[in-house]
């Protein structure tokens, strides 16, 4: 049984919040940051980013204090407003490219985190848990929710079509040309339904967000005679029909001391490997990757006598890829501090990757069909681990518009 609460959520008011809300604080660079500072006196940005007051690049325990104090100044102002009674927030986003997400904001139980009921497919990071799980108890919200999703349900659509009949409370579009829009549900009877509709799920599955959820879990412990809200974290629950996944291409800087023509030598040993010259090639099927190398682009066909899997994750194209090609042949074991590798998301252009390898920047790509959600799925049930940066997931959520206080 899966178990959402409603919560009194810390949001803009209406005429404000298409000038507070901002995407997460590191898919901007400095010079986009500061150019949003400098414009807009209302960005989120200067709750997360502290240090812009003072000119000056602040880290640690005082940033997260001053993050702190920038969030009760937006408060003090009348920026944000606290729900007079606790809600779930039917949230939707129309992005540009017209695809439609339209989920559940609401507080997820860590109890159902640390009883698999909430399941995981991929790793975290102990220093990355516990410098997240200090800036939480510092600062004392979460203005990013953990991605969730569900089995499609016929009564969860309803309820949420239902809810979106009336008017908005929140509907702006971002410079992205992305269109959201807010609807907060406090009837007592809607509410029930929802909890009753999630209670009769056996899984909930993390499609992004695994630090701020194990993060949550680490504060829960610290604080566990403390309120309800500790023992709870902020997420948005969409169908899993309405998940967007890309690929991560992975860029690698050298051929680990190897030749071309021996590198390709040893690939030969487990890929079938076509020579596409300079015609661009991307992958139709699981098991085929693509290769960009010296200014041009291979087909590798995975052989078939490599085809015998155990388990969901021996499946998997990126540890097929790792366990192929970047550990035995590039020497690279620990993918997520090896700095001879990094990770590009699907949505960008090919053009991305073949530029910074032409410049010699780098010297091979490698890129692959999107996982699955039923991979994902099969994984999470294993109680396996997928390779980091195998998930490229939307929607991202913008920060600031709903804010779970502690």
């Amino acid at each position: 049984m899966a178990k959402i609460l409603p919560f009194r959520a810390v949001r803009p008011t209406r005429d404000k919040v298409g000038l507070v809300a901002t995407r997460a604080y590191q898919f901007y660079d400095q010079v986009g940051r500061d150019h949003r500072m400098a414009q807009n006196p209302f960005s989120f940005l200067h709750i997360i980013n502290p240090g812009y007051k003072f000119q000056k690049e602040i880290t640690g325990k005082q940033r997260f204090e001053l993050v702190r104090n920038r969030y009760q100044e937006f408060k003090d102002d009348g920026v944000f407003v606290k729900e007079e009674q606790p809600a779930f927030y039917v949230y939707r986003i129309v992005d540009r490219e017209k695809n439609t997400f339209c989920g559940i904001v609401a507080s997820a139980s860590v109890e159902d985190y640390e009883k698999d009921i909430i399941k995981k497919h991929e790793d975290t990071l102990e220093d990355r848990e516990t410098l997240f799980t200090e800036y939480l108890d510092t600062v004392g919200f979460n203005a990013e929710a953990v991605l969730l999703t569900y089995k499609n349900s016929d009564e969860i659509e309803s309820i949420l079509n239902n809810a979106m009949s009336d008017r908005a409370e929140y509907e702006f579009t971002t410079t992205y040309r992305d269109t959201h829009y807010l609807w907060p549900v406090t009837d007592t009877a809607t509410i029930e339904k929802l909890q009753h509709a999630f209670a009769s799920m056996d899984s909930l599955y993390i499609a992004d967000g695994h630090h701020r959820s194990s993060s949550s879990a680490l504060l829960s412990k610290k604080h566990i005679k403390d309120q309800e809200s500790y023992h709870s974290f902020m997420s948005f629950l969409i169908p899993e029909s309405e998940l967007l996944i890309y690929e991560f291409n992975r860029l690698i800087k050298d051929l680990n001391g190897l030749s071309k023509e021996a590198f390709l030598i040893a690939l030969d040993s487990k890929f079938r490997i076509e020579n596409r010259g300079t015609t661009p090639y991307k992958p139709s099927k699981k098991h085929h990757f693509n290769m960009y190398l010296d200014g041009e682009y291979y087909s590798l066909y995975l052989r078939h006598s490599l085809r015998t899997f155990d388990t969901p994750l021996d499946r998997l194209d990126t540890h097929i890829l790792y366990e192929t090609v970047l550990k035995p042949i590039l020497g690279i074991i620990d993918l997520r501090n090896d700095d001879r590798i990094v990770y590009v998301d699907g949505r960008r252009d090919i053009s991305s990757l073949t530029d910074r390898i032409d410049s010699k920047e780098y010297a091979v790509s490698f890129g692959m069909l999107p996982v699955t959600i039923n991979e994902l799925k099969e994984i999470a049930d294993a109680g396996l681990k997928m390779p980091p940066k195998s998930t490229y997931i939307e929607p991202k959520l913008r920060s600031g518009v709903t804010i779970y206080e502690f």
